[in-house]
């Protein structure tokens, strides 16, 4: 049957796009991380299993070149520099710490077990970086303003680079004679590629992003034409290209931001190229060498795993000594900085294809990848549900609250802008909005926006106004049925999500209050919809509704909270503000894993009992904590006798290059009541 197919690229393409779409989630049921189900396809569909795919063929190769510089691109994209540089001095000491004491074990492995000396050091490199595989867990348990949380992660840009630049040394002194002056120049050379590429890139984005305003296309393909000159770059200076696609994701950070630039970056990378990495390392994965590594080589392979933990644990207790942190926090740090995936892999791969490491040390870091991926992890789970939340303060840090005019400092009227494009859900919408305003004695501004035309004269433009005035008009009729003014605004913009943007920036709104439309889905993650580009464009919140009845017959809400941030306090004020305009009660639905100890879960009722006593509104509430593995599933059951769900907008993030399941879009799916979709600025 195999021999039926046809000789041609598409094929290889096409059975790729099936193993991603189909094996991560097979494994993930499995409590299994995806990438390691992409391992296991890669062995099943190379050359020693069914050989369906070669790793010596050209597609894959150009395949797998591109999903390992995507990966490491993202990495150095997804580093958060701003924490980093709030706890920079102590990152920097921890980063050194876990770096260097893995990097002395892997050498003294490598020299045990009788390898050269630049092959030992570049199998200490190989421990010294670590992928954080733990971050949607402490984000899930609200630790990640936990200072030990913020001084790992930012341990992660000193380790990843210091990782790759001895990565970089060793191979250039492996394809050469070694000697002072060539070390000298090497690294002379390598340090104006990166000044280069970190200051260079970095000046260049910020001009093109000036000069090309809001044209998303043009700026996606400048990060790619960046990312992919970096790396050409990188292996014209004999060093591997890896090192110039991280040092290119450092470099337009700042630039990107987190922005929908950004969200298609990582969707195209997590969706496509950096799977087809990893079912590439699956296929170059020798089954009969992999089973030696475990029998003949078990001690090489378990004196790297060795090597790794104990220097990481090392490396955390030196941190808790001098920076006093607690055993929880030390365990936490120790945790967060023992996966090995992204740059290990990488790395490996290239010091693999150049010779520098042998088959037998390749296998243990596969292996090194499967026991730290899933340990760490576990571990994460087990001592960050110890670790207490951060305390915040809540009073000024909420948007919902009445706003001054820039020019006089004088307050405003509380303003609600509602952009009305469908007659079916317009009558909801300004409902909606009109009560919000009536209980703040604020105004509401009916939007309609005709979409622009290259010709303003055309037949579908003047269509577009006629419908745009009927809908204002049955807005403000609407309005002064709850006696609250309407100042109707009708505008022409080609983009109509910057045109709400626009005019809300304009009016200085409190808030803007949406219909509903698909936000999932590939076209809406590749080119984004109304919705996604307003929550990324606006200044202030953002309300999206689906409702199935009146606003005005809805009386108890459900707000489900992960953990208290300054931003949840907007969507609790915002329900609160809402339940009280028709005299509702709000249940708050905390939903935590089963392991959080029972101090949190009391810490977090306390905060949210405070908050919700700072308010002014005089609604009856209650605070549920359940403990439980499936969100989802909890929020899904709880609101089967509710109203009205009001859910939050989280970005998606990626760890370790794979998309992470966002809670929010599985409970949307299944909700059978009202829901409304609360987003801040830039979310």
């Amino acid at each position: 049957m195999l021999q039926l197919l046809p000789d041609t690229p598409i094929v290889p393409f096409t059975i790729l796009l099936a193993v991603v779409l189909t094996v991560p989630p097979i494994f993930e049921r499995l409590r299994l991380p995806g990438l390691v189900g992409l391992l296991v396809a890669g062995v099943i569909l190379g050359p020693s299993g069914i050989q369906l795919l070669s790793s010596d063929d050209q597609i894959m190769k150009l395949f797998t070149d591109i999903g390992k510089i995507y990966l490491m691109f993202v990495a150095g994209l997804e580093i958060d520099l701003a924490e980093f540089r709030k706890t920079k001095e102590r990152s920097l000491g921890f980063g050194v710490a876990t770096f260097a004491l893995p990097l002395i074990g892997g050498i003294l492995v490598g020299q045990l077990f009788g390898f050269g000396w630049n092959s030992s050091v570049l199998i200490g490199s190989l421990l010294a970086s670590h992928t954080l595989l733990g971050f949607p867990i402490v984000n899930r348990l609200g630790v990640v303003g936990n200072e030990a949380v913020t001084v790992t992660i930012g341990a992660t840009i000193f380790t990843d680079i210091a990782a790759l630049l001895v990565l970089a040394i060793c191979v250039s002194i492996h394809a050469g004679e070694f000697s002072v002056a060539s070390l000298g120049v090497q690294l002379v050379t390598l340090g104006l590629y990166s000044a280069a590429v970190l200051f260079g890139l970095d000046w260049a984005g910020r001009e093109y992003f000036r000069r090309t305003g809001d044209e998303e296309s043009n700026q996606f393909l400048f990060v790619l034409l960046a990312v992919f000159l970096a790396s050409v770059g990188a292996q014209a200076i004999n060093v591997d290209q890896i090192v110039g696609a991280f040092l290119a994701g450092l470099a337009v950070n700042d630039v990107v931001g987190r922005g929908p630039v950004e969200e298609k970056i990582e969707f195209v990378g997590s969706t496509l190229f950096i799977p087809f990495f990893f079912v590439g390392m699956g296929l170059l994965l020798d089954v009969q060498a992999f089973v030696d590594s475990l029998t003949t080589d078990l001690g090489l392979t378990l004196g790297i795993i060795v090597a790794l933990v104990v220097g990481k644990f090392l490396a955390a207790a030196i941190a808790k000594i001098l920076y006093r942190y607690n055993w929880n926090q030390a365990f936490t740090m120790w945790s967060l900085s023992m996966p090995q995936v992204a740059a290990t892999l990488a790395a490996a791969l290239a010091g693999f294809d150049v010779g520098l490491i042998s088959e037998s040390v390749f296998n243990g870091v596969i292996v090194l990848m499967l026991v730290t991926s899933i340990l760490g992890p576990l571990m994460t789970t087990t001592f960050a549900s110890r670790l207490p939340q951060p305390k915040i303060d809540l009073k000024t840090e909420n948007a919902l609250t009445k706003q001054e005019y820039p020019e006089d400092g004088l307050p405003h009227p509380f303003t609600v802008v509602v952009p009305v494009y469908n007659p079916l859900t317009v009558r909801y919408l300004v409902e909606m909005a009109a009560l919000l305003a009536r209980h703040e004695s604020g105004f509401i501004v009916p939007l309609s926006i005709a979409q622009a035309h290259v010709h303003m004269d055309e037949v579908e433009l003047d269509s577009a106004m006629r419908m745009s005035r009927r809908l204002v008009n049955r807005s403000v009729e609407i309005s002064k049925e709850f006696k609250v003014e309407a100042q109707p605004d009708i505008r022409i913009d080609d983009d109509i999500a910057e045109g709400i943007s626009r005019t809300a920036k304009e009016q200085n709104a409190d808030l803007i209050v949406m219909g509903w439309s698909e936000i999932g889905g590939l076209r809406a993650r590749l080119f984004g919809n109304i919705i996604n580009n307003v929550f990324w464009s606006c200044h202030c919140p953002v309300a999206v509704m689906r409702f199935l009845d009146e606003p005005t017959n809805i009386r108890s809400i459900l707000v489900p909270l992960k953990h208290i941030t300054p931003q949840t306090s907007q969507e609790i004020t915002f329900a609160l503000m809402f339940a009280d305009t028709n005299q509702g009660e709000v249940t708050f639905l905390h939903v935590c894993d089963p392991r959080t100890a029972q101090q949190q879960i009391s810490d977090f009722e306390s905060q949210l009992s405070t908050l919700i006593s700072q308010s002014s509104f005089n609604v009856k509430t209650e605070i549920r904590t359940i403990r439980h593995d499936d969100i989802s599933r909890v929020i899904t059951e709880e609101s089967k006798y509710i109203d009205l769900v009001i859910l939050r907008s989280i970005r998606r993030r990626t760890a370790g290059g794979l998309a992470v399941s966002n809670v929010t879009m599985e409970v949307i799916q299944d909700l059978t009541c009202s829901m409304l979709l609360f987003g801040e600025p830039h979310t």
